[in-house]
């Protein structure tokens, strides 16, 4: 044995996608260097064959082809030209950045209340005003006091929840001097108090249980 010969994995080319493996990653720079094309479109289509064949779990993932070839393209360091049935992957496309997602972060100061109440409070703005309007803006304003008592785990002055129902509705929903109370603090929170004592009872009569 001739040690000279020997070939380390510090001198090889670096795998492009470690996960398929030296030789297909040989077959594919093969191809790419074939100059015939109809002998090339061929030899690639076995490649995607073998690529799904080596990756089985990817036959559950929508597109599956569309992936194969996507990570052909990418191995053969966008230098392979063949017939593809789908659109062939640039490198530019490949490091396109996406658009950076909007987080919705309205009146930060009441993140308590969350975003759901705000596009309730939209909704809300959007409806003509009569009984159902108005049923709804209490709705959204009881259910403030509630988040808030979760959030500030104390008692809340209706005022309160009707001054930022105000501020959230850009001043379109006005509670502030109306003759009808929310609902009450300790009804609001009952159920919550209920599952804490229950949760309590059940701690206290585990203990001294003999555990075998």
């Amino acid at each position: 044995m001739d040690i000279n010969n020997l070939e380390y994995n510090t001198e090889r080319e670096k795998l492009i996608i470690p996960e398929y493996g030296r030789h297909l990653q040989k077959m594919i720079n093969h191809t790419v260097a074939i100059e015939d094309r109809e002998e090339r479109n061929k030899v690639t289509k076995s490649i995607i064959a073998v690529m799904g064949n080596l990756q089985p779990h990817l036959r559950d993932v929508p597109e599956f082809q569309h992936k194969l070839w996507d990570q052909l393209f990418i191995m053969s360091d966008f230098k392979l030209d063949v017939d593809t049935p789908f659109p062939v992957l640039t490198k530019e496309k490949l490091q396109e950045r996406p658009e950076p997602l909007d987080y919705p972060q309205n009146f930060p100061k009441y993140r308590f209340y969350g975003n759901n109440i705000k596009r309730m409070i939209d909704v809300a703005n959007s409806w003509e005003d009569g009984d159902l309007k108005n049923a709804l803006t209490f709705t959204i304003a009881n259910h403030m006091k509630k988040c808030y008592l979760n959030w500030n785990k104390d008692t809340v002055e209706d005022s309160a929840i009707f001054e930022h129902l105000f501020e959230l509705s850009n001043g379109k929903i006005n509670l502030k001097g109306s003759s009808e109370d929310l609902t009450n603090s300790s009804n609001l929170m009952r159920g919550k108090k209920k599952k804490h004592t229950n949760t309590s009872k059940k701690n206290y009569r585990s203990r001294g249980k003999k555990r075998y």
